[in-house]
């Protein structure tokens, strides 16, 4: 497919803000505020090819593919990151950038983007903003926007409920987290990244393609447009040590550097584990163990601020 400059499509979509409309009312705020991001959308005059509220998530592809139909050059999507994960992947390789609204718990998507997480000032980067191309982690055969992992999140993705969720926001994770605990079973992980294998008995392994994670920075030098993945574990085979650090990670948000912390990066990981493991990919328990995992440089267009550092 034949690309604009990115420099063109900013300037198209200021000039003519031709965009459509995407927005999940399933999500935690989704429903509540859809009213007001049609108002503000059309406040800010775009020129709206289809507003598409998503009511059942299973047909979130093929209402994606509805609203691209139409050739916007921007697709303004609502929800959070699992939305906005699922989104992206129609949107990669596309002469389409994706203007995202942060409607979910922890919007690690928006944040990695340096987005504002309230409506009005997620609205001001469309109008106001450039397109920037970021990487796209890919686990398997499945594209991602933030984070593929294993273990004990995964029975926590499970087992957290939504209306838990909306009640105590992003907290609803670590919590979750410590009742599931003390019934779960560390396993071995072996991560190969580099030419080098490190071996690890954890009871949570990450592997982060954007900068945040549970709506806390990961640590300040990872980034969604550095070409790098970042796998790290949280706390180790004690389940006391992951309480601990689960409760540090639920009250401050830790802020590490990659250079002082457990952590391996590369380009491309091999993640294998004793016993064979589901991964979580952006909320989606779909593939296992073993997994290459690897970034796709530049994959996907988005619109970020005009200060976001684009590689």
């Amino acid at each position: 497919m034949i690309m604009r400059s990115k420099a063109d499509h900013t300037a198209a979509i200021h000039e003519h803000r031709r965009a459509a409309l995407v927005v999940n009312t399933r999500s935690r705020r989704g429903r509540r505020h859809y009213a007001e991001v049609l108002h503000l959308v059309q406040a800010a005059n775009f020129q709206l090819t289809g507003v598409h509220p998503i009511t059942d998530p299973s047909r979130l592809r093929e209402i994606v593919e509805r609203a691209l139909s139409a050739k916007p050059d921007l697709l303004i999507a609502g929800g959070g990151d699992g939305t906005l994960s699922s989104t992206i992947k129609h949107v990669a390789g596309k002469d389409v950038a994706l203007g995202a609204l942060p409607l979910g718990t922890t919007n690690n998507f928006a944040r990695s983007l340096g987005l504002p997480l309230d409506l009005q000032g997620a609205v001001r980067v469309l109008t106001e903003g450039k397109v920037a191309d970021i990487d796209l982690g890919l686990c398997g055969d499945r594209p991602f926007a933030n984070l593929a992992s294993f273990g004990v999140s995964v029975e926590v993705a499970g087992t957290v409920r939504p209306w838990f969720k909306r009640l105590v926001g992003r907290a609803a994770y670590p919590l979750t987290a410590m009742r599931v605990l003390p019934g779960h079973q560390p396993f071995r992980a072996y991560i190969t990244a580099d030419g080098r294998r490190h071996e690890l008995l954890t009871h949570q392994l990450n592997i982060a393609n954007g900068r945040f994670h549970g709506g806390w920075q990961i640590a300040r030098d990872a980034g969604i447009d550095n070409r790098m993945l970042v796998a790290y574990q949280l706390g180790s085979g004690k389940r006391l040590r992951l309480i601990g650090e689960t409760l540090v990670r639920a009250t401050t948000g830790r802020w590490r550097s990659l250079a002082g912390g457990p952590f391996v990066t590369g380009s491309e990981i091999l993640v294998e584990t004793d016993p064979p493991m589901a991964a979580d990919i952006d909320g989606e328990v779909r593939l296992r163990t073993p997994l290459v995992i690897k970034t796709i440089p530049n994959g996907v267009r988005v619109m970020v601020p005009q200060d976001f550092v684009d590689r």
